[in-house]
């Protein structure tokens, strides 16, 4: 079987994507013991800390018959200077796929580069596909195909604003993203959305009618430094339930965690009736395993149906 890798959302086709969240799904509403990965291992290699991405691999790994490894930096020699290619060849050796949490993009490309095992991005300072194979389920889930819809960003444009971008090229949906001058998500990724992205100023334009508020923290892992001055460049950029309505009366809204209260997002947004978070939180873990077994098993659901 190719190896296959998930370094972007834009690695995937648009019938590979559509697959994974009909897959994620299915695998949700299963309650039959379904165990193809029997004996196989995931190694974890985690720079930056995690409640999610951890629990939902690992658990994912368990649920599907194999086994999960974590490893911290200071649990490889990567964290004592080995070079990046070096660990990829040697511990794709050992593990069946291995999943990256990391700062530098560039450290997952290169594993990717040199693995002999799929190479998955589990986040990194320029994208996380695997949150958006998460939200996307969360939002077919509650209301139905997302093509044509509109979907509102409103903050920082960062890794997820970008993986948000690959996604409206890939669905056909339309993305207003709303950030402050100076913090727009890079042009390679406006460029993937295919035209169906704009970047503006204000959130209330941003939101109008739209289908879906999507928002993150302003400092991002790694940002502490910068958070008194990202607090007063994102001071308007709070969704609170007076932004809420200006999106359609039946507009979700996601956030994909740990969340701010009073900063990015207002509590009654957060806890109110429209937010979905915490089901988009869970379908981490069902939208992993979709994954996982698309990229490690050939006679997967998802890579028949794309090859179709």
């Amino acid at each position: 079987m190719s190896v296959r890798h998930l370094v972007n959302l834009s690695d995937l086709s648009p019938a590979e994507l559509r697959g994974l969240i009909r897959r994620a799904i299915e695998l949700k509403q299963s309650r039959t013991v379904h165990e193809p990965l029997k004996n196989r291992v995931l190694g974890m290699l985690f720079e930056k800390s995690s409640t999610r991405t951890r629990i939902s691999f690992e658990a994912g790994m368990i649920q599907l018959g194999g086994a999960a490894i974590f490893l911290s930096p200071r649990d490889t020699q990567l964290g004592r200077g080995e070079p990046i290619e070096d660990s990829a060849r040697v511990i794709s050796r050992m593990v069946d796929c291995i999943m990256l949490r990391t700062h530098a993009h560039r450290t997952v490309e290169i594993f990717a580069e040199y693995s002999r095992v799929p190479v998955i991005n589990g986040l990194t300072d320029r994208s996380h596909p695997c949150q958006l194979l998460a939200d996307l389920q969360t939002y077919v889930e509650h209301r139905g195909e997302i093509s044509g819809r509109r979907v509102a960003w409103i903050g920082d444009g960062n890794n997820m604003c970008h993986s948000w971008l690959e996604a409206a090229g890939l669905l056909d949906f339309e993305l207003n993203v709303a950030c402050p001058a100076g913090y727009d998500p890079e042009p390679e990724f406006l460029e993937l959305a295919g035209g169906r992205a704009r970047v503006l100023r204000h959130p209330a334009e941003a939101v109008q009618d739209a289908d879906l508020v999507v928002t993150d923290v302003w400092a991002s892992m790694g940002q502490e430094e910068e958070q008194a001055k990202r607090v007063q460049a994102f001071r308007d950029y709070q969704v609170d339930a007076e932004l809420m309505r200006q999106a359609r009366s039946d507009a979700l809204f996601m956030h994909c965690l740990p969340a701010h209260r009073g900063e990015e997002v207002s509590a009654e947004v957060l806890e109110g009736p429209q937010s979905v978070v915490w089901e988009e939180a869970e379908n981490r873990l069902h939208a992993q395993k979709a994954l996982l077994e698309f990229l490690l098993v050939e006679s997967s659901p998802v890579r028949q149906l794309a090859s179709r």
